[in-house]
């Protein structure tokens, strides 16, 4: 791990941890995964930080080899799009919802960002390879500093996971874990 620093006006963004998602097989225990999320959007809210919320609604229409909408898979149940309870959403935290892996093709998390000055993100959720590392690929390309909790994510299979935590993210920001960044806001929050 290499976490260096975490800036003043730092955002938390948390990628799909919603019912159907975290229902889903993955390669960590979900308790684990929701029970850190949960941790650092109470850190952040503690500091006066934002904590954003994306839910996944659709997915982007083009044709995989891997689809995901096959029409004879199982209709997902009505609250698959529903938040985790764990994460205890408040009327500060800021919730956008997309239709593609990545959060910033919704141009509302660019300009909400830039709107309350923010200049790093830590990026959290599941999958890793899938919608959290698609964040952090866009919000590198967009100019934030990127810190990513490993320990507040999980994937469909651990190589996977392994894959965006070892040979990705080193390339996009900076990892840690959530004991790593808590400690760190602490930090921030008393020199500021």
């Amino acid at each position: 791990m290499s976490l260096t620093v975490l800036d003043p006006h730092s955002a938390l963004i948390v990628i799909d941890l919603q019912k159907g998602v975290a229902a889903l097989p993955l390669a960590h225990p979900v308790t684990e995964v929701t029970g850190n999320a949960a941790r650092l959007a109470e850190g952040f809210r503690a500091h006066k930080l934002p904590v954003i919320l994306v839910r996944a609604t659709g997915m982007a229409p083009g044709r995989t080899e891997r689809s995901f909408s096959r029409s004879d898979a199982p209709r997902p149940p009505a609250d698959a799009a529903d938040l985790v309870p764990e994460l205890n959403q408040q009327d500060s935290d800021y919730e956008l919802v997309k239709q593609t892996w990545g959060a910033f093709m919704n141009p509302e998390l660019d300009r909400l960002l830039r709107e309350l000055a923010v200049t790093q993100v830590v990026v959290i959720g599941i999958a890793t390879s899938f919608g959290v590392e698609s964040t952090a690929r866009q919000a590198y390309e967009h100019g934030y500093h990127v810190t990513l909790a490993t320990d507040a994510m999980t994937d469909f299979s651990v190589e996977a996971h392994e894959g965006s935590v070892t040979r990705i993210f080193p390339s996009l920001g900076e990892t840690g874990t959530t004991e790593e960044i808590l400690a760190l806001l602490e930090q921030t929050s008393a020199t500021a």
